[in-house]
């Protein structure tokens, strides 16, 4: 898969804001990555890091509203606040659990 960044630059918080951070929200689809970089107010929260990207974003194929989020990995709420340098997710539904495959190809079995 091939991550591509999205071009027209980060959303700049105003001047005279208090200290910003520097995050990066990222969204795996099937076939392709987005990532979008953004600069946030100190205390901005996942979801206004997801609104910032959004404002940058130019596909309609991802779930804005409706995707579980978390940061490296790990799930969070959209009320929490990322810390600067974190790698805000979007997820997507899997659809079939990947231990589920990995076991059906040792056992020498065709996944469904």
């Amino acid at each position: 898969m091939r991550a591509e960044r999205v071009a027209g630059g980060p959303d700049v918080a105003p001047r005279g804001a208090s200290p910003e951070k520097h995050c990066l929200v990222a969204y795996a689809g099937p076939v392709r990555q987005y990532l979008w970089p953004v600069v946030l107010p100190a205390e901005a929260t996942i979801g206004e890091a997801i609104a910032a990207a959004r404002r940058q974003a130019r596909s309609e194929e991802i779930p804005w509203d409706t995707a579980p989020v978390g940061i490296f990995g790990e799930r969070r709420s959209r009320a929490d606040r990322p810390a600067d340098g974190d790698r805000i997710e979007l997820y997507r539904p899997l659809r079939e659990d990947p231990r589920r495959r990995r076991r059906a190809q040792s056992m020498g079995r065709k996944p469904r």
